[in-house]
């Protein structure tokens, strides 16, 4: 009884998990709207009421998916050096958001999700929640780097900087969004970059930003 009853738990979670990734496919090729729940029924390998029976409604899907892709970015900045320093963190947020706009389906759903996010009734109120907390701890950790290895000041509100860097990645996506892609959320990114590194070490905006692309280019590996 015992060993079925965990065999059968072990093959939900990989239906489940294989229902999300399927998701996410659709989802970032063909946008959320135009993703219907049947084919992502047909892409996991399963019929539409196996679909049902672990999401009832594409929003239960979309939040699901929401999860996922925040932690693959999770995954993907803990793959970066842990001894990396802060001005090279400002770096990667460059190459993060190459990685974004490689997903454009997955733009439009964090955006979705960002929305409902805020009824403080909705499910995706506390992972959202939960996800900034976490995501600005762990980027001032990183940016703190600087204060050793770039000689930055250590009296700086680091989670406060974290907060600015997140909101202007997450804030151009919204723009993205909005604009039918015609903002370019990889310069803005580029330019908040090159403006930080310029107001925290001194250099001139253009040393900055020249230093941003080069940085990236030889030293920050696409891992989309």
């Amino acid at each position: 009884m015992g060993k079925r009853a965990r065999g059968s738990y072990s093959v939900g979670i990989e239906r489940r998990t294989r229902i999300v990734e399927a998701a996410a496919g659709r989802f970032s090729a063909e946008g959320y709207h135009a993703t219907t729940m049947t084919s992502i029924a047909a892409d996991a390998g399963i019929s539409d009421s196996g679909l049902l029976h672990h999401f009832p409604t594409k929003k239960h899907l979309l939040l699901a998916v929401a999860q996922y892709r925040l932690d693959t970015s999770a995954e993907w900045w803990d793959t970066l050096p842990a001894e990396a320093s802060g001005l090279a963190t400002l770096d990667a947020m460059v190459d993060a958001a190459r990685r974004l706009v490689g997903q454009p389906g997955l733009i439009e759903l964090f955006v979705l999700v960002s929305a409902e996010a805020a009824d403080p009734s909705s499910p995706a109120h506390t992972v959202f929640a939960q996800r900034y907390d976490g995501a600005v701890e762990a980027l001032a950790d990183r940016l703190r780097q600087g204060v050793h290895r770039d000689g930055l000041p250590a009296s700086l509100d680091y989670p406060a900087l974290a907060r600015e860097c997140i909101a202007v990645s997450d804030g151009l996506q919204l723009q993205w969004v909005l604009s039918d892609g015609a903002v370019d959320i990889v310069e803005g990114v580029r330019g908040h970059a090159a403006r930080l590194t310029a107001a925290l070490t001194g250099a001139t905006e253009e040393e900055s930003g020249s230093s941003v692309r080069v940085a990236e280019a030889a030293t920050v590996p696409d891992r989309q």
